[in-house]
């Protein structure tokens, strides 16, 4: 990997999240949290006990095999649990760019192994983790009306992001965490970006979560000689996105961070939470960053270290 970067000529402060959405009515997503040992581990999952979340019956075949998984911890438990999505997957690549060499490089392949890495090193100091999926694939157990042409419909995206949201209410979760990349319109885009929400009732808790995460992101990464990626800040989720219908737009909230609403999302997370991207894609620099072990380590470390510090401040 390259040691130095090229002169930025601007960056972008408004994230390529996607805000997916459909009309009226959202399926139900629930099911019991499973579990799967580690990043590297294939075997299948057993069942947890059966939940209700919204007041409806838990229904363990809505979430795809592999997804909505419970981590145990590997030392003396703390008994709390983080929740992390890995954001993207299945028919949805995110956003897309390539390394300084040349390789295409998409979010769903990234964002999944920081996540994991991020869940080894939690689990390490007690905690308990929840992933929202474990494996290149969807969250939510695919129907036919959630794809077309091998891509998601309007109705399946919606799907797929609000089971995320579902699952971590089902992990009982104290903290939650999606992990994204950004994506700009020039290679010059570059930085780390942090959304949170805050019409939320814990929405102090969502800015402390948020500013614990860009603050610690940034300085890892510019603790790496050469790595001297721009901090863009700290935002909230009715600022960044790209609604995909007059209903989405109408809602203006990130679902995986948002609140309900009445016929839109029934769903919402029940804990403080927050939306980190800490690289730039279509940055060739930072997304070589983002393509390499190292980088995926150093952006765990910063994310388990920021929940960590969370956490100690946050009564049981």
């Amino acid at each position: 990997m390259a040691a130095g970067r090229p002169t930025r000529r601007g960056r972008l402060l408004r994230t390529a999240v996607v805000a997916v959405a459909v009309g009226a009515g959202l399926v139900a997503l629930v099911r019991g949290v499973t579990s799967q040992p580690s990043r590297s581990a294939a075997a299948a999952a057993a069942p947890a006990a059966p939940a209700t979340a919204g007041g409806q019956a838990v229904d363990a075949a809505l979430f795809a095999p592999g997804s909505c998984l419970a981590l145990p911890p590997t030392r003396a438990p703390r008994h709390r649990t983080v929740f992390l999505d890995a954001g993207h997957g299945g028919p949805d690549p995110g956003g897309t760019g390539a390394t300084q060499a040349g390789a295409a490089i998409d979010e769903r392949s990234l964002t999944l192994p920081v996540v994991l890495d991020t869940a080894a090193l939690l689990r390490a100091e007690g905690y308990g983790v929840v992933v929202s999926r474990s494996t290149n694939s969807s969250v939510v157990a695919l129907t036919p009306a959630d794809t077309t042409g091998g891509v998601y419909t309007l109705t399946g995206a919606h799907a797929d992001t609000a089971a995320r949201a579902l699952c971590a209410n089902l992990a009982h979760a104290a903290v939650l965490v999606s992990v994204h990349f950004n994506v700009g319109s020039s290679p010059a885009d570059a930085g780390t970006l942090t959304t949170y929400d805050a019409a939320r009732p814990f929405a102090a808790a969502n800015k402390e979560l948020a500013t614990l995460l860009q603050a610690d992101m940034v300085a890892a990464l510019r603790a790496v000689p050469g790595w001297d990626v721009p901090d863009d800040g700290v935002v909230t989720d009715d600022t960044v996105g790209n609604a995909l219908t007059a209903a989405a737009a109408a809602y203006g909230h990130l679902l995986v961070l948002g609140p309900a609403r009445p016929g839109f999302f029934t769903t919402p997370s029940a804990m403080p939470g927050a939306l980190i991207e800490p690289l730039f894609l279509t940055d060739p620099f930072e997304g070589t960053v983002a393509a390499s072990a190292q980088g995926q380590q150093v952006m765990a470390h910063a994310i388990a270290q920021a929940v960590t510090t969370f956490l100690s401040r946050t009564p049981a």
